[in-house]
């Protein structure tokens, strides 16, 4: 393993600037990061680059960021890991504050941000069931865990807490891999009864949260702990890439704490879409509409601790454990989990979005060019031709 000699104040901006090239989402990001420090510099061989990455894949958080971290932890020890993933994130965090705070302070009432907004949130539909297949296409490779996802996606809508339905989901794939199915069967079905249990005695309007649209928010503002406990919650939980964070923040901004509305959730993916940051940036934005400057710091800071501390504290020991076998399967009974309560949310944020048939038309070709275009900017180029599409069509 060759490691570069580097300052601490150059290794910094090293990794700022690949912060402020950070377009393209989670693959191009990696291939930028394994382009300029595996392949030109040799700061480690090819195949343990591999290692790293399949270590961070597994693990809850941002893999891009994780990777920054490890590479300034190798170069100066734990302060350059810091300093590396801090050079990654500040530039997406600086702007996500920057059009934070011009959405509160000025808004978007005007016909033209309100036009534009609705066809970015339009765009940001076709972003998340591009994302749901892309996800879903490496996480539910058998029956077993598509049934999972589906489980997942249907206790999400009758409003079970999503932390018990990933625990179920976890611990039944990993009983099924261990080849103890009836275990797995009868823990699974004892959750589909208490679920259906649940939505009967609510006398079904359990199912309602889910899908109906926020409109309004609550009077009282979240504290600033919870903030940051709702951040570090969803850090821990973001399995299979940054996408998969939407359920979580979601949940206890709009449904739950009703700090924003669906509409507001949306716009903030719209705007995270077009910076150069990884798509989990948006959390900014939900802490700012919760909590102002400070909420918005402390959320964000919530949101990328794990990240940060899963490398600096104990990146050896999370390899030494991702090696387990019956570990691996309950994660990946749990990355399921998060397919189906990333499907079930989409159904509310689309309700809220897809409003009309002009809606609909912005969400189908935003989808066709997902598809079809495969550059760096693709997703910030959806986004903001999505915003002039919807400048003429709903002014």
């Amino acid at each position: 393993m060759i490691v570069a000699e580097e300052s601490y104040g150059r290794l910094f901006f090293r990794f700022l600037r690949f912060g402020l090239l950070a377009w393209g989402g989670p693959v191009a990001q990696i291939a930028m990061i394994r382009k300029e420090l595996v392949e030109e510099e040799r700061w480690i061989s090819r195949e343990r680059f591999n290692r790293v990455l399949a270590v961070y894949q597994v693990l809850p958080g941002p893999e891009a960021h994780e990777l920054c971290v490890y590479f300034g932890m190798l170069a100066r020890g734990r302060l350059g890991g810091f300093l590396a993933g801090l050079g990654f994130m500040l530039p997406g965090f600086g702007l996500m504050f920057a059009l934070s705070w011009f959405y509160v302070m000025v808004g978007i009432t005007s016909p033209v941000f309100g036009a534009v907004f609705a066809g970015c949130q339009a765009a940001v539909i076709a972003l998340i069931v591009r994302a749901i297949h892309r996800i879903g296409q490496h996480a539910l490779v058998n029956s077993w865990l598509c049934s999972l996802a589906a489980l997942a996606a249907i206790t999400q809508l009758v409003g079970i807490h999503f932390l018990l339905t990933l625990a179920v989901a976890g611990t039944g794939y990993m009983l099924m891999m261990r080849q103890q199915r009836l275990a797995a069967l009868t823990v699974c079905g004892l959750f589909v009864v208490g679920a259906a249990l649940c939505w009967l005695m609510a006398g079904h309007s359990a199912a309602l949260p889910v899908v109906a649209a926020q409109e309004s928010v609550a009077v009282q503002r979240p504290s600033l702990l919870r903030l940051f406990g709702s951040g570090l919650r969803s850090g821990l939980l973001t399995f299979g890439g940054a996408y998969t964070v939407i359920p979580f923040l979601q949940h206890d901004a709009v449904m739950v704490g009703r700090w924003m509305t669906d509409i507001q959730f949306l716009d903030g993916l719209a705007l995270s879409g077009i910076l150069p940051a990884p798509l989990i940036i948006f959390s900014t934005f939900v802490g700012y509409l919760g909590g102002g400057p400070l909420g918005a710091f402390l959320l964000t800071a919530g949101i990328f601790l794990p990240a940060f501390a899963f490398t600096l504290v104990g990146h050896e020991l999370m390899e030494r454990l991702i090696e387990k076998t019956t570990l691996h399967n309950f994660l990946d009974g749990v990355t399921a989990g998060v397919v189906g309560l990333i499907a079930a949310t989409t159904l509310g944020l689309w309700r809220s979005a897809i409003t009309g048939w002009l809606a609909f038309v912005i969400f189908v070709l935003s989808l066709l060019a997902l598809y079809r275009w495969k550059a760096n900017a693709a997703v910030a180029g959806v986004v903001i031709g999505a915003g002039v599409l919807g400048l003429f069509l709903f002014r």
